[in-house]
C-alpha cells in the first residue's frame, strides 16, 4: 500500500507519508494525554453529553498542548449538521447599526462553535429568493434573518423547510417563526414619560409615514402615555413626514412656526435624523433646544445624536442584543426541530440616553 494512504498511529483516518512529515493527533492522543476515554474526548467537542468541568478543562489543555483540532466535517455527518448558519440581510451595507445585528449574532455563533455565512439582498426579494435557494444548498442549520428596520417580513419564497427566526422583523400573518423585535410603544412611552416628566403638557409627535410596524408601535405608545397622564391625546399635535432629515424640518417648520402659546414645548421624533431635522427647523425660526423647545429621538445614531449640539436625549435601540436573541431564538429551532414550541414574538426593552436636548418648559 502506498504510504501516503496510511491511517495515523491513533487511526482516526488522518494520513501520512512523504507529503505530509507531520501526523495531525487524533482523539486517541487526546485521550492518553488527558487520561480520559476517546468518547469523553468525543463529548467534551461535541457538546453532545455533558462532560465535568475539570474533565473538560483537562481535555482542552491535552487537545492545545497537542495542536488537535475536532474534523468538523465528521462532526457534520454524525449530527447532520453542517455548523454553518446563514444571517440574510436586506441593507447591511447602508445601514449604520447593521454591524451591531452582525456582531451580536456572531457572538452567539462563536460561543457555539458555530460559522455565520452572511448574504445582503439589498430589498430585492427576488434576489433573497435565489440567496435562500444558495443557503439550502450549502445545507446551512439555519437561517436567521435580519432587518435594518422594524417591519414585516414576508416568507421568502425559497425557504423551505429551513429552521428560521427573524431579528428586527415580525413575520407575515401564516408564517410562525420567533423573532426579536424592540418594544415600540416602550421606546415612546419612556420619550413622552421623560417629557412630562420635566412638565412639558404641549406635546408633538413627528412620526414616520410608512406603514410599518416602529411607526404604528409608537403612534400608539404615544397616545397611551399621554392618556395615562391624564392628557386628551386628541390635543396633542402630531406630523408624519419621510423618515429623514428633510421630513424632520418639513414637520418642525410646521409645528414650530406658530405662536409661542400655541407650538409644542417638546417633541418626540421617530428618529434621530428627523429630529436632526427639527433642530434644523427651530434654529430657522430663532428658537433654540433645548431652551424653546425639547426634543427626544429614537435611534441613539451616534453620528447624529452625539453631534448635535446641544446633544440629543434618544431612545437606544437594542440592535446588538437583537442579533443575539435571535441567533438563540434559531439556535433554539434547530435544536428541538419538529418539536419546537409555538413560536413567540419577544420584546425587548429599550434604554434612554440622556444628553442636552431636554429641559423644563419655557417661561
Amino acid at each position: 500500500m502506498d504510504s501516503r494512504h496510511r491511517t495515523g498511529p491513533d487511526g482516526d483516518g488522518q494520513r501520512s507519508g512523504r507529503a505530509d512529515l507531520t501526523v495531525r493527533p487524533g482523539i486517541r492522543a487526546v485521550a492518553r494525554a488527558a487520561g480520559v476515554s476517546p468518547t469523553t474526548v468525543s463529548h467534551t467537542f461535541s457538546g453532545s453529553r455533558g462532560v465535568r468541568a475539570e474533565t473538560r478543562e483537562r481535555v482542552l489543555r491535552a487537545a492545545a498542548t497537542l495542536g488537535y483540532t475536532p474534523n468538523r466535517v465528521a462532526q457534520g455527518l454524525r449530527r447532520r449538521r453542517t455548523g454553518v448558519i446563514g444571517l440574510a440581510s436586506d441593507r447591511i451595507a447602508t445601514t449604520p447599526f447593521a454591524g451591531r445585528i452582525v456582531q451580536g449574532a456572531q457572538e452567539v455563533a462563536s460561543e457555539h462553535d458555530l460559522l455565520l455565512m452572511l448574504v445582503d439582498s439589498e430589498g430585492d426579494r427576488e434576489l433573497e429568493s435565489r440567496q435562500f435557494r444558495a443557503l439550502a444548498a450549502q445545507q446551512v442549520d439555519g437561517v436567521l434573518v435580519a432587518r435594518m428596520s422594524h417591519q414585516v417580513v414576508a416568507r421568502p419564497e425559497r425557504v423551505g423547510e429551513l429552521p428560521v427566526a427573524l431579528a428586527d422583523g415580525t413575520p407575515e400573518t401564516g408564517w410562525a417563526v420567533p423573532a426579536v423585535v424592540p418594544d415600540e410603544e416602550a421606546i415612546a412611552a419612556t420619550a413622552v414619560d421623560r417629557l412630562i416628566g420635566s412638565g412639558h403638557r404641549r406635546l408633538a409627535f413627528v412620526n414616520a409615514d410608512d406603514d410599518a410596524p416602529a411607526v404604528h408601535g409608537r403612534a400608539s405608545g404615544f397616545r397611551a402615555a399621554l392618556e395615562r397622564a391624564g392628557i386628551d391625546p386628541a390635543a396633542a399635535m402630531t406630523r408624519s413626514e419621510a423618515s429623514d432629515a428633510v421630513g424632520g424640518r418639513r414637520a418642525g417648520r410646521i409645528l414650530l412656526e406658530r405662536g409661542p402659546h400655541e407650538r409644542p414645548t417638546a417633541i418626540f421624533c421617530f428618529n434621530d435624523q428627523m429630529a436632526m431635522g427639527v433642530y434644523q427647523a427651530a434654529a430657522a425660526l430663532g428658537l433654540a433646544v433645548p431652551t424653546d423647545v425639547s426634543v427626544v429621538g429614537v435611534d441613539d445614531l451616534e453620528l447624529v445624536s452625539a453631534a448635535l449640539e446641544p446633544g440629543l436625549t434618544t431612545i437606544a435601540l437594542p440592535h446588538r442584543e437583537m442579533g443575539r436573541a435571535g441567533m438563540r431564538a434559531l439556535l433554539e429551532v434547530i435544536d428541538r426541530g419538529s418539536a419546537s414550541p409555538e413560536p413567540v414574538t419577544s420584546r425587548l426593552t429599550c434604554d434612554l440616553v440622556e444628553r442636552g436636548s431636554v429641559a423644563s418648559p419655557p417661561g
